[in-house]
């Protein structure tokens, strides 16, 4: 048997979400941070539209796909490249940039995934303190090592929700050498894009790439599309890295009818926000603290881990799951991706039933 490279060897698997329900109770999942509402109509037909062209290769330029962005965003199209969803780009940048003698660097609560991409590279992943489970740009800036060739940023954060304003993300630029990549991760950017703090400007610096999704604000997590904004001499190393058909044909027309439909997109966002808002509310009412979001999930924080697995357990006794953090480092919390309200009315009335019956929080 052929023996696996060691670094890969060595590597955790990424974990998924358990999305089996116990016998009898129906799942409601909380797991994912998929969008509560199904994407725009016109998103959907027009998918629908590309079923008899099935046969064909999609445009493996994204051609159509980068100038709606552009339009929308008023960017350059020729800099935009997209994947088979954000991990996509996320793993092509690692491996095109780190490798045996590198290292990768994070906020302590970063999204898992730039763990997994930074060691399948065969790189050191190290990271830096947060403040108040907040990404920290002194403590990020503290942390750079002779070695460090990219920082991750998810802005705002998974999982905690939370995020650092625009003028952190300059000064965490502006004291980087320029041989060191800022990757700044917007995956749930549009339920911020209200502060009005966009960074997309920051990539004419030409060490610095911004990474978006349709998968949540836009509520197509099954289409798989990501997008990002990239230096043009980082866009070809990138894309020699690629599957030149990595999205598919369906998904493409599918993202630029959500893109043509803002109005839809807003709505999702706004709603979304409310029944968090709400949620929230109830959790602080239990004594329990979620973190303040800007995400389509809430992070609870509990007394101890002990508490929060407690708490977990007997959720999931009833079909609602949550997810447990302790992969990020926050053994003592669980995030809940926003659904319909009734559901999250029930996920808060089962932790009240858990308070009751254990008598803490």
């Amino acid at each position: 048997m052929i023996p696996p490279k060691p670094h890969v060897a060595a590597m955790d698997a990424y974990a998924l979400a358990d999305l089996t329900p116990p016998p009898g109770k129906p799942l409601i999942s909380f797991c994912q941070n998929e969008s509560f509402r199904p994407p725009s109509p016109r998103a959907a037909k027009a998918a629908a539209s590309a079923a008899l062209d099935q046969h064909l290769y999609p445009d493996p330029d994204w051609t159509a796909l980068r100038n709606a962005i552009g339009k929308v965003h008023n960017i350059d199209p020729a800099q935009i490249i997209c994947g088979n969803g954000s991990l996509d780009l996320i793993g092509c940048l690692a491996r095109a940039y780190l490798g045996p003698g590198d290292a990768a660097l994070a906020p302590a609560h970063a999204y898992p995934f730039f763990r997994t991409a930074t060691l399948s590279a065969g790189a050191r992943f190290d990271t830096a303190p947060e403040r108040e489970l907040t990404a920290d740009a002194d403590a990020l800036i503290s942390a750079v090592m002779f070695d460090t060739r990219i920082i991750f940023v998810a802005n705002p954060g998974n999982p905690t929700g939370t995020r650092i304003p625009r003028s952190e993300l300059i000064g965490l630029r502006q004291a980087l050498a320029d041989d060191v990549m800022l990757v700044i991760d917007e995956a749930y950017g549009e339920f911020a894009d209200h502060l009005n703090e966009p960074v997309f400007d920051m990539v004419a610096l030409d060490n610095t790439v911004v990474l978006r999704s349709f998968s949540k604000a836009y509520g197509l997590a099954g289409a798989r599309v990501g997008w990002g904004l990239f230096p043009p001499a980082i866009t070809g190393n990138v894309r020699k890295l690629l599957n030149p058909n990595n999205v598919s044909a369906a998904s493409q027309v599918a993202a630029i009818a959500a893109l043509e439909d803002q109005t839809y997109m807003r709505e999702t966002c706004a709603m979304t926000a409310g029944i968090r808002d709400r949620f929230c509310a109830q959790i602080a009412g239990l004594g329990l603290t979620a973190l303040q979001s800007f995400t389509n999930f809430a992070l609870i924080r509990f007394a101890s881990p002990e508490a929060a697995q407690s708490a977990d357990s007997h959720l999931r006794s009833e079909g609602v799951f949550l997810r447990p953090q302790g992969g990020a480092g926050l053994p003592d919390c669980l995030r809940a991706t926003i659904g319909v309200a009734d559901d999250m009315a029930l996920a808060a009335s089962l932790l009240k039933d858990w308070i009751n019956k254990e008598g803490r929080s």
